[in-house]
Formats: structure tokens, C-alpha cells, sequence
């Protein structure tokens, strides 16, 4: 998946135009004035149209980098058991951390939601592994909790005086996970800036 931060970052470090971008992925069904759009929407972080595969690979070569320096990889858990609230908490925990780093964290973290968020961070290790990027350097650049409202099956009453009802709603949310990949020099510098 494209990372949209680095490919606005690694475009202007090098000085390369939306147009010669939008050149290089230019196919059937994109012509040259859709691929512009495409690219801009892309640098924005809006995913229309979803870039393929090798539309990144041809980013990555007019940019003159590896595919996996402007790739983020992301996994999500939808309608997981647990209030958006509670496992919020946990996203706080981890987010910006090194991927071994919040493995540790998750694992010893003694909130319920710690275990949906492992097994998330595990997938898109996985994800990334299986694209050829260095599981030594990935970092978590985002966890995202968004509320999904009440749970399957669970919409009960508990019976209140008077003939009244007060009703028992269980929440669920969705855990997405997107980790990405930091060169070598750049985690020296944080290192030695947190030292």
C-alpha cells in the first residue's frame, strides 16, 4: 500500500513533478490527465483510485528508491468486542514505537483489548514480511479505533420499575494498525536523540 507522507516527502526531495509521476503510471482505464489526479489524490492520502501494485512498483523507480521506502502496510480487525474507549488506551501505548518494542508492550499490557491489538500488529508484520520489507526497521506510524457501534446479539433490556426498560448495548470498534518502514539513519538519530 502507498504511503502517502513519503511519497509527498520523497517527491519534493527530489524534485519530481505530479506530471512526471503521473507519466509513469499512465495504463489502460488512467490516461494522462486521470493519472495527475490520481497521483494528487495519492500525495493527499485519499486512496481514489486504489493504487495498484504496479503503479507503486513505477513510483518507487521514478523516484529512484525501493518499493518498500514508499509503502506503509496496514491490517484491521473489524467489529472487535470491546468499547472504541477502552482499547484507545492501548493505541496510546504503542503508536510511533518500534515494532518488537510495542510486541512487548502489548504482550505484558493487562487490558483486553491488548490481545485484538497483537494480533492485529502481528498481521501486518506478516503483510510486510511477505513483501520483502525489514522487519528490523518497521515502526507503527498510526493505530487507528473507530467506534462501531453496538455489538451483534447483544441488544438486551434489564427491566426497571414501572414497566420501564433500561437498555444493555455492548460495544464493538475496528482496530486498524498501519506500520511502515524508517531507514537505517534515521532510527540512529532517534536513538541518539533519546539517549
Amino acid at each position: 500500500m502507498l504511503s502517502a507522507e513519503k511519497l509527498k516527502k520523497l517527491s519534493t526531495d527530489k524534485k519530481v513533478t505530479t506530471e512526471q509521476l503521473a507519466g509513469q503510471i499512465v495504463r489502460g482505464g488512467l490516461d494522462k490527465r486521470k493519472a495527475v489526479s490520481a497521483v494528487r489524490n495519492w500525495k493527499k492520502g485519499l486512496e481514489v483510485p486504489i493504487p495498484r501494485k504496479a503503479d507503486v512498483e513505477n513510483l518507487a523507480a521514478v523516484l529512484g528508491v525501493a518499493v518498500s521506502q514508499v509503502s506503509q502496510w496496514r491490517s484491521c480487525y473489524r467489529y472487535a468486542p470491546g468499547s472504541p474507549r477502552k482499547a484507545g488506551l492501548i493505541r496510546n501505548l504503542i503508536v510511533g514505537r518500534d515494532v518488537q518494542d510495542a510486541m512487548d508492550i502489548l504482550k505484558f499490557t493487562r487490558k483486553r483489548a491488548a490481545a485484538m491489538v497483537n494480533k492485529v500488529l502481528k498481521s501486518a508484520i506478516a503483510d510486510a514480511e511477505e513483501q520483502q520489507a525489514n522487519v528490523d526497521n518497521l515502526y507503527i506510524s498510526d493505530v487507528r479505533i473507530d467506534d462501531a457501534g453496538i455489538r451483534m446479539g447483544t441488544k438486551r433490556f434489564r427491566a426497571k420499575d414501572r414497566g420501564r426498560a433500561h437498555s444493555i448495548s455492548k460495544k464493538a470498534c475496528h482496530i486498524t494498525v498501519i506500520i511502515t518502514e524508517e531507514a537505517a539513519a534515521v532510527r540512529q538519530v532517534k536513538a541518539a536523540a533519546a539517549e
